[in-house]
């Protein structure tokens, strides 16, 4: 890990209405992300988990403040621009596998390197190298209906990697997956990111996952705040 910062957040605020009041579920937050790091971020249902992510990954956008990712300033870019920056520069890894099922494990992996405008040869190659990294370089021609959980998982987890994103997000990335499975998988996972030199944010309700991590935050009262490894789920 080093101290360079990959992902910066600057006075961040974002509220949702709900019914007739408005809750803020980021309160101006400030924080700063190193590259290469792994954070494991917590906190109750509800509490803005996924906000967050979501708005790293400018999937969303945030009321107020500034969110600079890869030093790319996400709050000044318009929705396409977003939809670029995401393609090129975020991974993403979800509770739900979200392969397609009309394509089989090869092409749901090739997929984002088409968007990516990867010529032939070297996309080939990335998904062949991804497949055997994973685990399931026999099963290139198999559709997702036929993969257990953990094997659906690898694929999407070796689809977030195959473009060489800045910054990988998991959102509950073994929360479908038996305990055993999911040591595999987060074992996988971690492994493949550290070794591609990534920053990944998990978010997470298993003290499990966050122990893997380099350091732990919590989001409480839309507030981030640090949290020692050993705290029991939230």
């Amino acid at each position: 890990m080093t101290s360079t910062s990959e992902i910066r957040l600057r006075h961040l605020g974002k509220s949702f209405t709900e019914g007739r009041r408005q809750h803020r579920v980021l309160d101006d937050v400030s924080a700063d992300f190193g590259r290469g790091e792994t954070i494991a971020v917590r906190g109750r249902s509800g509490s803005g988990k996924s906000t967050l992510l979501n708005l790293i990954g400018g999937i969303d956008v945030p009321d107020t403040g500034r969110i600079i990712v890869a030093g790319i300033d996400l709050t000044g870019l318009t929705e396409r621009d977003r939809t670029l920056f995401r393609r090129e520069h975020i991974g993403f890894v979800y509770q739900a596998f979200n392969l397609v099922p009309t394509l089989n494990v090869a092409d749901n992996i090739r997929l984002v390197l088409e968007l990516n405008r990867v010529a032939a040869r070297e996309s080939q190659q990335r998904v062949e190298e991804l497949l055997g990294a994973v685990g399931l370089a026999d099963r290139a021609d198999s559709y997702p209906d036929v993969l257990s959980g953990g094997e659906q998982q690898r694929v999407a987890i070796a689809r977030a990697l195959c473009h060489e994103p800045a910054v990988v997000l998991a959102d509950e990335p073994t929360g479908n997956l038996d305990d055993a499975t999911a040591e595999v998988v987060l074992a996988l996972l971690d492994r493949l990111v550290r070794e591609r030199g990534g920053t990944m944010l998990i978010a997470t309700h298993s003290a499990r996952v966050a122990s893997v991590c380099d350091r732990a935050i919590e989001i409480h009262g839309g507030k981030l705040e640090p949290l020692g490894m050993d705290v029991e789920n939230q």
